[in-house]
């Protein structure tokens, strides 16, 4: 059964305000008709933790916030929205085609109804611009769906505090670095899964960390139940295919080769098996470190950042496995973008952390495969860019926002000087929308010199 919209006239009575705000039905459906539902939930709009939410507002989940709405399968389902925060709002579930009419200032109300006629985990959210990456989205989950994505499958993301042990002030000597393909479907978002293709089974693969004048010799495994053949090509290596060329393993095999780590600076490493932008979206990519004579010099904290696209035949926020596209791929126009791996892998399954006082290097790559990324840190300024990964360059100063390129990085590092929460973003700030975006959690006391305001701290905003 077609999902139908429909408004409800004795809402006000059901929540006590006045009449709600009424919204079009979809064609065919007949505006005298009543329908009475079988469970009826009410949601406050509000701000809670910095970030726009819904609260429930009664029921056995009442004062949860974002709480999941559970039904039975072929219910009748009636949603009132109570607004109480004063913006601007709208309820809309994209799975059953139902959203409701947009409605501002407190106090005032709508409702959806829909007939929960699927089982599965849906994503119910705020369709205004901005409101979902605010926090505004949560669950409906009918019948027995069981979150498979969420709870079954691994998560692949990158820890980004994984940055490999520094190289200090030794001298040059032999390493052997054995990295493993697998094509394995792994966590996106709760609800989403996807097909990634890995080093190691991370996006990204791991960060590798050697020495100028390193020996480093190189072992790539295709795990044997991988469907395609696979490589690695190092942007530090000189050589054929940056070692792609000797490296073209089919399933259940290896291939190695061994190079001398040239110069110094902070590289790319990605799969190049044509066709080699679907290897590299698919989550096979990677930075090495190449540290100069001497090592870098010591900060409080290191944090590996890589950014990524994934071009799926399903819009992004759909619930399930979500299906490569190439048409997508070659068009350009990713569904999803992300940091190390998840929608969600730099705000909340991995934390990043500061003390006031301390200083911060990020090693930022992109994976790409297509798209630059102007890389910014939300409340920020970088004291230091060592522009396209050179080490021995001198490094731009008091830098705002830094044009990384697809297979290209960067090393910025900047001192944490007020506490806070601090947004990492593309400032292409349209793909936040599409999941691009990490958190960098500052703690510690308020210096009043750096910045001083009576107003509450609103952590959901940007710029």
């Amino acid at each position: 059964m077609r999902a139908f919209l429909l408004y409800i006239f004795t809402f006000c009575s059901l929540v006590g305000l006045g009449a709600p705000a009424m919204a079009n039905h979809p064609s065919g459906t007949a505006t005298n008709v009543k329908y009475v539902p079988d469970v009826v939930f009410t949601l406050r709009t509000d701000i809670a933790d910095g970030k726009l939410v819904y609260i429930s507002e009664a029921g056995p989940t009442k004062g949860q916030v974002n709480p999941d709405i559970r039904v039975a399968e072929d219910t009748v389902v009636q949603i009132n929205i109570v607004n109480g925060d004063g913006a601007l709002h709208d309820f809309g579930i994209p799975d059953f085609d139902v959203k409701s009419d947009q409605i501002s200032g407190k106090g005032a109300a709508t409702a959806i109804v829909f007939r929960a006629n699927k089982s599965g985990v849906f994503e119910y959210l705020c369709t205004l611009p901005g409101h979902k990456a605010a926090g505004m989205f949560g669950k409906v989950i009918v019948g027995d769906a069981q979150e498979t994505a969420s709870s079954q499958f691994p998560d692949l993301s990158k820890n980004p505090r994984e940055v490999g042990e520094p190289v200090g002030k030794r001298g040059p000597k032999e390493i052997t670095v054995d990295l493993e393909t697998t094509e394995v479907e792994g966590r996106l978002s709760d609800g989403s899964s996807y097909k990634f293709w890995t080093f190691n089974n991370t996006v990204p693969g791991p960060m590798l960390r050697v020495r100028v004048g390193d020996t480093v010799n190189i072992n790539l495994k295709n795990a044997p139940d991988s469907a395609h053949i696979h490589s690695v090509d190092f942007h530090a290596v000189t050589g054929p295919g940056g070692g792609a060329a000797v490296t073209q393993a089919a399933p259940g095999h290896t291939k190695s080769f061994s190079f001398k780590a040239l110069a110094p600076g902070l590289y790319v490493y990605h799969c190049a098996t044509p066709m080699v932008a679907q290897h590299i979206t698919n989550g096979m990519y990677g930075m090495i470190l190449v540290e100069p004579e001497g090592g870098l010099s010591k900060v409080d904290r290191e944090y590996y950042v890589m950014q990524g696209e994934l071009y799926t035949a399903q819009r992004h926020g759909s619930a399930g496995l979500q299906e490569f596209s190439l048409d997508k791929l070659l068009d350009e126009r990713p569904e999803h973008m992300m940091f190390n791996g998840s929608m969600d892998a730099l705000s909340a399954t991995h934390k990043m952390e500061s003390n006031v006082g301390e200083t911060v290097r990020v090693f930022f790559g992109v994976g790409g495969p297509n798209l630059v990324s102007s890389f910014h840190v939300i409340g920020e300024i970088f004291d230091r860019v060592y522009d396209q990964g050179s080490l021995t360059s001198p490094p731009l100063t008091d830098v705002q926002t830094t044009l990384v390129p697809p297979g290209g990085a960067t090393m910025v590092e900047f001192k944490t000087e007020y506490p806070g929460k601090y947004i990492l973003v593309d400032h292409a700030l349209s793909r936040a929308e599409k999941g691009l975006a990490g958190i960098l959690t500052v703690n510690g006391e308020a210096n009043d010199e750096v910045f001083k305001s009576d107003e509450e701290v609103d952590h959901s905003s940007g710029h």
